[in-house]
């Protein structure tokens, strides 16, 4: 019997306002209890990497989106993850975050706890989002972290 350790598929989102705020949520649950981060979390079997990306929104900020395309791909062999970021317009501000966050709320980019971010996975996420954003060409962005 061959017994196969593969890494672990977080999917998320970069939820975003028409006016260009982001979504963030701050976590309930460890690790990184209290910190800020974009929704994202572990897919589930039987669903696509956007469909868990899209669960996730809901579950932890209750937000209304409409999908994007993927933004980023980020292997994190150290904690065997690979970590998939998609594009998302939120259809509606109202916001009722789950169990697992403390408050979602949405920033100007100028006004994002950048000190306060949970994972560098996000950091860089919406480094990358922001740089594209300003540059007026949102490219797919492909990323090892050793």
């Amino acid at each position: 019997m061959v017994h196969y350790q593969n890494p672990l598929n977080v999917v998320g989102c970069i939820p975003v306002t028409d006016d260009g705020r982001i979504l963030l949520c701050k976590r309930n649950i460890e690790p990184r209890w209290g910190k800020w981060t974009l929704p994202a979390g572990f897919m589930e079997l039987d669903e696509t990497t956007s469909q868990g990306a899209a669960r996730e929104t809901d579950e932890e900020a209750g937000a209304d989106i409409e999908m994007g395309r993927l933004f980023s791909v980020i292997s994190v062999p150290r904690v065997a993850q690979v970590h998939l970021f998609y594009c998302a317009r939120l259809r509606s501000e109202t916001l009722n975050p789950g169990y697992e966050t403390i408050e979602a709320r949405l920033f100007q980019p100028a006004d994002i706890p950048w000190d306060e971010l949970a994972f560098r996975t996000v950091s860089i996420t919406l480094q990358r989002y922001l740089e594209d954003r300003a540059a007026g060409s949102i490219q797919v962005h492909n990323i090892d972290l050793t």
